[in-house]
């Protein structure tokens, strides 16, 4: 993947590049031609088509990648998600982890050495935590 930092944190998205590759695949441009304008790598652009296709068995001529509907698709994905939210025991046990100097594997292995119901990975642990040390 030349042109694109590889270890950069990932960003979403925005609705005007949702369009502009509803535009694109409309156009019938290839996923490798959409990346360098839209400034993403070629397997973010696939993954977005692919987890954002909408398709009706009975609407069967309305099928294909909608850039509005992806962004709202998206954003359902984005608020089912939000586990500390939803769970604030859970938020309480990540958030005094680091108040301990832990690490955030130290953080998932020690819940699963407790045996904790509810579980959370490195990515759902906001970086903003760490931040207070």
């Amino acid at each position: 993947m030349r042109g694109f930092a590889t270890g950069a944190v990932y960003t979403q998205l925005r609705i005007a590049e949702r369009r502009r590759t509803e535009s694109c695949r409309h156009t019938m441009v290839p996923v490798r031609q959409m990346a360098p304008v839209l400034k993403h790598p070629k397997k973010t652009i696939q993954r977005e088509i692919m987890r954002n296709y909408s398709s009706d068995a009975c609407m069967c001529q309305c099928d294909g990648y909608y850039g509005a509907a992806g962004h709202l698709m998206a954003a359902d994905r984005c608020a089912q998600q939000r586990k500390l939210i939803r769970y604030p025991g859970l938020r309480k046990r990540v958030v005094e982890g680091p108040e301990n100097w832990w690490t955030s594997e130290q953080i998932r292995n020690r819940m699963t050495c407790k045996g904790a119901m509810l579980r959370v990975c490195r990515e759902t642990m906001p970086p903003d935590i760490y931040t207070k040390r």
